[in-house]
């Protein structure tokens, strides 16, 4: 980590002022920034994971602004045009910041041009003691939300079952069968207070929660230094209750399975398949086209441990699901 001298450490807390009062409370535990004006705290032990605060003192401008401060302080690389479009810090107070900004990120159609998110987490918790984390001498360790082993016989049972314990659902069918669609709706029985991240290679997906970020990865207009596997990183830092992963390619695939394995509930993506079978030989496949070191057999069997597919089909007019599993 860089050691800040003063004169540097003076500029950066002087920049930090208007940010810094909602980060630096003990009772909480970090902020996100998705758009200009707004932040939403994340508060220790509160019952309401999120709240959100107006910030109009947080124009778009200062905020870039910030970015490129932090990013020459710390002699981090940042250029959201033709370079790389993020920044990770540690700020004073052993606060950790993340920050992107540019064309991959947008909240809405505003952001079409590049827009701006961040966040910040506090030094740590108010109490880090082991009972903290429930770990006593003599007493079991707890379950926490533990998904069900059991899949309902009904199917609309098992989607949702599947949708309330979190576990990850890949939405496969045809062209046209409504797959964005599908997911579109499926976000709105999620809870409302959730912070939802998004990411695809152009803005479908339409999330009806207010915390949410929309990273965009272009396959044909891409012109910086934004890959898969700095998105991956990224989207872990700004701590997700939902990932949504867009439609699964060749590109795509290999991260999208990395961030499955990141242990972040309720993962949805979509995938061109006729069947559930082939959804999960098609993203294995995929996978394989850029980690050939994986065994296909293996790979097919873990995922039909971990994922659960809905299967839409079309017949003219009539869309429908033709399983659940």
């Amino acid at each position: 980590m860089i050691k800040l001298n003063i004169m540097s450490n003076v500029v950066l807390e002087s920049l930090l002022k208007p940010l810094a009062e909602f980060y630096t409370p003990e009772f909480v535990e970090e902020i996100a920034i998705n758009h200009a004006a707004q932040v939403w705290m994340r508060l220790h032990g509160a019952p309401v994971p999120w709240v959100a605060y107006n910030a109009p003192q947080l124009s778009k401008q200062y905020l870039v602004d910030l970015i490129h401060t932090v990013a020459n302080i710390y002699e981090r690389p940042f250029d959201p045009i033709h370079g790389i479009p993020v920044v990770y810090a540690t700020l004073p107070g052993n606060h950790r910041f993340s920050a992107i900004a540019g064309p991959n990120v947008q909240f809405d159609e505003r952001d079409i041009t590049g827009g701006v998110a961040l966040n910040i987490r506090g030094g740590g918790a108010p109490d880090t003691s082991f009972e903290n984390y429930h770990l006593e001498r003599g007493k079991k360790l707890l379950r926490v939300k533990p998904r069900e082993s059991v899949r309902p016989d009904d199917p609309y049972d098992r989607l949702m079952s599947a949708i309330n314990d979190g576990s990850p659902i890949l939405i496969s069918g045809a062209t046209a069968t409504g797959k964005t669609t599908f997911l579109n709706h499926m976000l709105t029985l999620i809870d409302q207070n959730s912070r939802v991240i998004t990411v695809e290679d152009a803005r479908e997906i339409r999330v009806p929660q207010e915390n949410r970020v929309h990273f965009v990865l272009s396959r044909t207009e891409q012109t910086n230094d934004f890959n898969y596997a700095r998105l991956l990183d990224l989207v872990v830092r700004m701590t997700p209750d939902v990932i949504i992963g867009g439609e699964i390619s060749t590109d795509n695939a290999a991260v999208l399975w990395e961030m499955l394995g990141t242990g972040h509930e309720h993962f949805y993506t979509t995938i061109h398949a006729e069947s559930a079978e082939a959804a999960y030989a098609a993203f294995a496949d995929r996978i394989l086209h850029t980690q050939p070191a994986y065994n296909r057999g293996e790979l097919i069997a873990e995922m039909k441990k971990k994922i659960r597919v809905v299967q839409l089909s079309r017949d003219g007019a009539l869309r429908a699901v033709t399983e659940v599993v």
